[in-house]
């Protein structure tokens, strides 16, 4: 996977190791999400940093850089969980609940970066939409095999489709202080799926 060409501030004097990259990326991906991409500038991100704009650019060279590093870091968060659970050997239904438990966890430590992983991406050009486009095709294709080996063959691509819809939407509404933990919500989720999908291990 390509990594991303922001300068390696871990040797400018003063910041460990990419701490200030963290930071601005963190600041970055909850204007983003709040503002969207084009709605928020350098002088934005500056600002809630506590540095002047041309201070920002001692350590990026666009504001493309920070949506690139946020929606790439997402990317490997999501595809990483799913990777994980390709050789185990549970069930399929119980590869498909802890599929979902990855994801709302996922969605639930960072919802700004999720966020922008989700719906932001599109602003990034060239070769970086093209590989974002390429980690995004990657995870849907894990989903799929998930899946396929859940749901009768003909429904599998609705069933991806329904999954994903919903799980991506947790960020909207899902709430640290409620009542569930994003495992309990991802079981909840599960077992709807399970009960009215009419599932291969349920069909016979």
């Amino acid at each position: 996977m390509a990594r991303t060409d922001l300068k390696p501030i871990s040797k400018r004097p003063g910041y460990q190791a990419y701490g200030r990259l963290d930071q601005m990326l963190q600041i970055a991906a909850e204007l983003f999400s709040d503002r969207g991409y084009h709605g928020t500038t350098v002088r934005d991100i500056a600002g809630k940093a506590g540095i002047l704009s041309g201070s920002l650019y001692a350590h990026i060279r666009s504001k493309e850089d920070l949506l690139y590093e946020i929606v790439r870091r997402a990317a490997d968060q999501f595809i990483s969980s799913l990777e994980a659970l390709r050789t185990r050997p549970n069930p399929p239904s119980e590869r498909l609940r802890l599929a979902l438990r990855a994801h709302v966890e996922v969605v639930a430590e960072h919802p700004e970066r999720a966020r922008v992983f989700l719906h932001e991406w599109t602003a990034l050009r060239g070769k970086r939409r093209a590989e974002v486009r390429r980690l995004r095709d990657r995870y849907e294709a894990l989903w799929g095999e998930i899946l396929g080996d859940v749901v009768p063959t003909p429904d599998a691509k609705y069933a991806r489709l329904l999954v994903l819809s919903a799980a991506n939407w947790t960020y909207t509404w899902y709430r640290p202080d409620g009542p569930l933990s994003p495992e309990e919500v991802a079981d909840r989720f599960t077992d709807l799926l399970l009960d009215g999908l009419g599932t291969k291990e349920g069909s016979g």
